[in-house]
């Protein structure tokens, strides 16, 4: 399996493409500048599979429509957001005045499955908080964590379907998980989720006082 990580728009979103061994890819959370993400692609001798979409916020779908008409993949997004790839509003793009074209014909998903591309399997956990369907899929020792997890923090709540007693039980689900993941999130620097139960201080906030 290789990572390739790029970033893209505005608000500097990490985009991530997954190969197998024989170049078919996953391309998670283009959020913007699908030319920089086709270019790339191409320079790596990379066959797109298939669009996978942590959640439904503006800066994580810009680029997916393009892609999706361009190579005629799949995309697929947790059920819950599924409203909001065609509603700039629900998405915030109108809030932030960039509005993303809006995605037809995604596949939804309910949380639990795994969706494969190539010969690899991402197997969808469903982390609602930061939106209501936001999720994290994970493959081989890899986590991709979208706006769920970030090194050091968490997602914000404050925009539509967003809840802080929702996103800190997702993050506690992570921190339960067994063994290390490598953690690559929807903004900033990568992590790994044992670097993260030890210094995060959003990990383990679980109690009566946290959550209400």
């Amino acid at each position: 399996m290789k990572i390739t990580a790029l970033t893209v728009g505005p608000v500097e979103t990490n985009c991530y493409l997954v190969s197998d061994g024989d170049g078919v890819t996953a391309i998670l959370d283009p959020g913007a500048e699908p030319e920089k993400i086709v270019a790339c692609m191409e320079e790596d001798g990379l066959t797109p599979g298939a669009i996978l979409l942590t959640h439904g916020h503006f800066d994580h779908i810009g680029g997916a429509a393009a892609l999706q008409e361009r190579f005629s993949i799949p995309v697929y997004i947790h059920r819950a957001d599924g409203e909001m790839l065609t509603d700039d509003e629900k998405n915030a793009g109108a809030a932030f005045g960039l509005p993303a074209e809006k995605v037809e014909g995604a596949r939804l998903l309910n949380g639990g499955e795994s969706v494969s591309v190539g010969g690899l399997s991402f197997l969808l956990l469903h982390t609602p908080g930061h939106s209501k369907g936001s999720c994290c899929y994970r493959v081989g020792d890899a986590l991709f964590s979208g706006d769920t997890l970030f090194r050091g923090g968490v997602g914000r709540t404050d925009l539509y379907g967003g809840s802080w007693r929702e996103l800190l039980a997702s993050v506690g689900r992570l921190a339960a998980l067994k063994g290390d993941f490598h953690v690559y999130p929807g903004h900033g620097a990568l992590t790994t989720l044992d670097e993260e139960r030890k210094k995060n201080p959003y990990m383990g906030m679980s109690g009566h006082d946290d959550l209400f």
